[in-house]
């Protein structure tokens, strides 16, 4: 097989999990949201599974294919879901709970994964061309969905760990962190740049994977 048939074949395998896994982050927490008071992003139309109300063409699209060309790596962003913590209920423990829901998100899709991964496995037996091609997209779904799960919850702002770290400090150090958060990309692209989050976000991810392979009683 040549790099461009495996290359193809990558991509078609990948290109629904990834898709589910930015989308449904994206409405877990508008989800959220409306169910401690704010609808906004209901009122919005960001509640939809429709993916491309939640692509930006810059950081979906432009940043990371610029980054793979010219730096080898990638990173990138989806149109964040809008909240207005003034319409909950409890502002402040109610935006942990809107922040935690998309890492949970992925966390259950990553599972979900697993499962076809499994059922490729233990019911098709691995063979053909259908299990094949549902174990490469179960891989796929595995790693992406642990991949942001995680990397969300890295505790910078505006990231997703750093919105429940906020949410659990002293309102001193919230304030701090809200001073950061207009900084918070630059910063993350230069933690990453350096090398600086790979090596310790890379073993939680690996464990993870490992985990859900464990659950359903399947070696990745």
């Amino acid at each position: 097989m040549s790099d461009l048939d495996n290359l193809l074949r990558v991509l078609s395998a990948g290109v629904i999990p990834v898709l589910l896994a930015i989308t449904l982050h994206e409405v877990a927490h508008g989800w959220m949201a409306r169910w401690h008071g704010d609808r906004t992003a209901e009122l919005l139309g960001r509640l939809s599974l429709n993916p491309l109300r939640h692509i930006d063409p810059i950081g979906t699209v432009l940043v990371p294919i610029l980054l793979i060309v010219f730096a080898g790596w990638a990173f990138g962003w989806a149109k964040p879901v809008p909240v207005n913590p003034r319409n909950l209920r409890d502002p402040k423990r109610d935006m942990v709970a809107v922040a935690a829901a998309g890492p949970a998100a992925n966390l259950v899709m990553g599972f979900g994964w697993a499962l076809v991964f499994a059922f490729a496995v233990k019911v098709l037996g691995g063979n053909g061309v259908v299990a094949p091609f549902l174990m490469e997209m179960a891989r796929i779904g595995i790693f992406f969905n642990c991949l942001l799960a995680i990397f969300n919850l890295f505790p910078l702002p505006p990231l997703d760990g750093g919105r429940v770290l906020r949410g659990l400090v002293p309102e001193a150090l919230g304030r701090r962190l809200d001073a950061i958060e207009p900084f918070g990309f630059i910063i993350l692209v230069l933690l990453l740049w350096a090398n600086v989050i790979g090596p310790i976000l890379w073993p939680p991810i690996s464990a993870l994977q490992s985990l859900l392979y464990k659950l359903v009683g399947v070696g990745g």
